[in-house]
């Protein structure tokens, strides 16, 4: 399901970046951004085109930013819980509504 996310290499740099320069670590001004992002593509999207997402297989570079997007998040603990209290409930909802869970 976070496979799909589409990120930019510069916002997952800047966020380590960040954290690695002290930043309180509950304090990710910039992942809050990425997260409302992915929460509005999700909140947006209709049931077909989420469907339609889930069957493509990403390629080139998008599929090389979001391999280091996952990297980035199981690396970081904190980082990962932080995104994943943010969008968790948005999406698993959207799924719930559209049968993409039971």
């Amino acid at each position: 399901m976070f496979k799909r996310f589409s990120v930019p290499v510069l916002v997952l740099v800047l966020l380590h970046v960040g954290s690695a320069l002290g930043q309180q670590p509950q304090s990710y001004p910039i992942l809050d951004r990425l997260a409302q992002k992915v929460i509005d593509k999700y909140s947006n999207s209709t049931c077909v085109q989420l469907a339609e997402m889930k069957s493509e297989k990403p390629s080139g570079e998008k599929a090389e930013m979001e391999q280091r997007a996952i990297a980035m998040l199981k690396q970081d603990p904190q980082m990962r819980q932080y995104f994943l209290n943010k969008v968790a409930a948005p999406i698993a909802n959207k799924m719930f509504e559209c049968g993409m869970i039971p």
